[in-house]
């Protein structure tokens, strides 16, 4: 399960991070700048999340997975609520198609927050005493990380796919936590 939220965690990173191009070098990284300098915190929140997650699943009981797992979706669930207020604040990118582009990437940021509040629905009605039906409900809710990956890569796609994503790869807000240069896909 955790490489999948990893993989989860990392699609939102990185759809932030295409955000922008390259029309006006000094429009579109003031712009970058803006949206990244608000994105930074939450990146930051959603790292401590994946950390509460992965620390707690190595030798977790089930009770202490349950509550770390429901604490975490709901940070990472409101932080990606926050970065989507910040998208939707800054204004569309200036670039070709800069409205239609911002209207994408705040459905895709709110659609992946609904997808994070929903995980932490199901964690919250996971049965803890059976350590089998536990088990079976965490693969279940690994298997729902999948559709929450999809989001996240179908919106990088759509927005990697024209001019959108240089700016912000240089801004250090939109880099995320523990990486020194995102990476180029």
């Amino acid at each position: 399960m955790n490489k999948k939220l990893l993989a989860a965690l990392s699609g939102g990173a990185a759809l932030l991070m295409a955000l922008s191009g390259c029309t006006d070098d000094n429009k579109v990284d003031g712009y970058a700048k803006s949206v990244c300098d608000e994105v930074q915190p939450q990146l930051k929140k959603i790292n401590q999340a994946n950390q509460s997650i992965t620390s707690t699943a190595a030798d977790g009981k089930p009770a202490d997975i349950k509550k770390a797992d429901s604490a975490a979706f709901q940070q990472i669930s409101e932080a990606y609520a926050a970065m989507s207020d910040s998208v939707e604040k800054a204004g569309a990118p200036p670039v070709d198609n800069g409205e239609q582009i911002q209207k994408n990437a705040v459905r895709e940021l709110d659609a992946t927050s609904k997808a994070y509040a929903d995980l932490k629905k199901a964690v919250d009605g996971l049965e803890t005493k059976d350590q089998a039906k536990f088990a079976g409900g965490l693969a279940d809710i690994a298997d729902d990380l999948n559709a929450v990956n999809k989001i996240g890569d179908d919106a990088i796609k759509k927005l990697q796919s024209g001019e959108v994503g240089t700016a912000m790869s240089k801004q250090a807000g939109c880099q995320r936590p523990g990486s020194a240069t995102p990476t180029e896909s």
